[in-house]
């Protein structure tokens, strides 16, 4: 039985989040926690607008979540540990019958960072494949949703510094990597790109996820992440990425329009250089919800770009540099689940 993961321009049925809790990521300022609070809140106000949004709220934090959360977003209470749902939970594709299943990758915490906590997130996807009665598919491959991103049609682009992570997949070779994910989701051409943004490869970050670099807003075209200051190492990065890229064609054999999409104009934060990408961005119904990084110019020139790349659908913006702050953005932290086939 043959599974494929729909691109996210599909028609979904809902949006699954994971409310922050306490822990590392949130850090033990209070100040700082309510703002990351908050901003996980107006991802998903945002995306209530557009579709129904279910909340995976840990029982530590379900106070706080009733606290920021209206009544439009569904609660429903479970023990987590990371709340970036996209990594943690599952992937779901259907098979050639329309049967909804979940694919259950293994989640080491991005890679065995020493800082992270997952043993108690190895059961979320098989948990929430249950809420919506979807088979639960396991994989043996580590990998995280924002690891991937697909076209619907057989195309999957993916990082070497993901999937070969020794910290991952100590064992696989591409071509095991490849036959995993033409089982799992469907890939019949997986493109490599050779690495990440350079903020990942830092404290909090995933080694290099795809989510932060490129998406595919319809099939043979690539929104590809800009950095267009010479004075940040991801300028360099980007270019190398977009040659990379020129060289390659999608499941169809097309080669890709690549369409650049800006980074904002500040280059660093209180860390070190910014991986702040607009590529990072939320595919909904009807609408696209974009990171937002308090540049209006920049911010604005994102909205045109996303509103062409996708034609018929809003676009809508949300401070996202508490999320960016401690790792990923508006895509890391969603999960869309696609609507059901006839």
């Amino acid at each position: 039985m043959g599974w494929i993961m729909p691109a996210e321009t599909s028609p979904q049925e809902r949006i699954w989040m994971a409310f922050p809790r306490e822990g590392y990521t949130l850090g033990t300022d209070p100040e700082s926690a309510e703002e990351a609070r908050a901003a996980w809140s107006a991802v998903a106000h945002a995306a209530a607008e557009f579709e129904p949004v279910t909340m995976l709220v840990d029982p530590t934090a379900m106070a706080d979540a009733r606290r920021h959360l209206s009544a439009e977003v569904e609660l429903i209470e479970v023990p987590y540990s990371e709340f970036w749902l996209r990594d943690s939970g599952p992937t779901f594709v259907f098979d050639e019958s329309g049967k909804l299943g979940a694919v259950d990758w293994i989640f080491n915490g991005w890679g065995a960072t020493d800082w992270a906590d997952w043993e108690s997130d190895q059961a979320l996807a098989g948990y929430v494949a249950g809420l919506v009665d979807a088979e639960r598919i396991p994989s043996l491959l580590v990998n995280e949703g924002g690891a991937i991103h697909v076209d619907g049609e057989g195309t999957v682009l993916v990082t070497e510094t993901v999937q070969l992570d020794p910290h991952r997949n100590p064992f696989a070779d591409k071509e095991r990597v490849e036959a995993e994910l033409a089982r799992t989701i469907g890939a019949t051409k997986v493109v490599w790109i050779p690495r990440g943004l350079t903020r990942d490869y830092e404290e909090l970050g995933t080694r290099g996820h795809i989510d932060m670099v490129a998406a595919i807003p319809s099939p043979g075209t690539i929104l590809l992440h800009e950095q267009q200051n010479p004075e940040h190492p991801d300028f360099a990065v980007c270019r190398d990425l977009r040659r990379v890229l020129e060289e390659t064609t999608d499941a169809a054999g097309r080669p890709w329009e690549i369409i650049g999409l800006p980074a904002p104009t500040e280059l660093r934060d209180d860390k070190g250089f910014v991986d702040w990408s607009y590529v990072n961005h939320l595919v909904v119904n009807d609408g696209v919800i974009a990171c937002g990084y308090g540049d209006e110019r920049a911010d604005a020139r994102c909205r045109d770009i996303l509103a062409e790349a996708y034609p018929g659908r809003r676009v809508v913006t949300v401070e996202a540099r508490p999320i960016l702050s401690r790792g990923g953005g508006i895509h890391c932290i969603t999960q869309q689940q696609p609507a059901a086939r006839s």
